[in-house]
């Protein structure tokens, strides 16, 4: 199957309330313009170097959305451009994009990640720093910023029942974050969770974007 038949595919599979960013990290342009010619407009990529050289390469309305740990040296290269930053861990980075959003008269779309799985990765807050971060009232200052809802990612395991709950997990997480501080806000509404193998549990779990990259153009290709 070509790159537009696996993701035309997997785009007919959707409810139609589920984005799918197509994750073109290690891909080269023309794999993308191969999606992007079959009519796809979201592509997420990890590292803000290979995010910067694709945009300056490729049309100018895509979405593109950083996936991938962010560091805040790094915020001002994509602040010109990125339409949703998933991977938001502290408020220290929050601060950066308001700065640099400001720098281009931009508001910049964010989620909060949240660290859901067992394994110990490195990135994501715990529900207290999620709360502690919501709760500051530095937050109320930063205009630049918008806080759309929160990202996660299941433990990488054949266990289909514990990649299950900690989907669960984030979607109540998500719930009383809701409740508690977006009650009246429209566009706290996203939750991207679920990847190229479990994003039909996310689906299934309430997620409301989808980050699929192999199963649309194959394995990672490293240089």
């Amino acid at each position: 199957m070509s790159i537009a038949d696996k993701l035309n595919t997997i785009k007919s599979e959707l409810p139609s309330h589920v984005k799918l960013i197509a994750v073109s990290k290690t891909h080269p342009v023309e794999a993308i313009m191969e999606a992007y010619n079959a009519g796809h407009r979201l592509f997420g990529e990890n590292k803000v170097q290979e995010l910067v050289s694709k945009y300056e390469q490729m049309p100018k309305d895509i979405e593109w959305h950083l996936i991938g740990h962010l560091q805040t040296n790094k915020v001002k290269y994509i602040a010109p451009f990125v339409s949703l930053i998933h991977s938001v861990d502290s408020l220290k980075l929050l601060k950066t994009i308001n700065k640099e959003a400001a720098k281009n008269n931009r508001v910049i779309d964010c989620l909060l990640q949240v660290h859901i799985a067992q394994e110990e990765t490195k990135f994501g807050l715990s529900t207290q720093e999620l709360h502690d971060i919501l709760k500051s009232p530095e937050l109320d200052q930063l205009n630049n910023i918008r806080i759309c809802g929160l990202m996660g990612m299941a433990t990488f395991t054949d266990n289909i029942q514990q990649v299950r709950n900690e989907f669960r997990n984030l979607k109540n997480i998500f719930d009383e974050v809701k409740n508690a501080y977006f009650q009246m806000e429209s566009f706290f509404k996203e939750i991207s969770m679920g990847m190229s193998g479990d994003y039909r549990i996310a689906i299934e779990e309430g997620s409301t974007m989808v980050r699929i990259g192999s199963n649309i153009f194959g394995h990672r290709i490293y240089s």
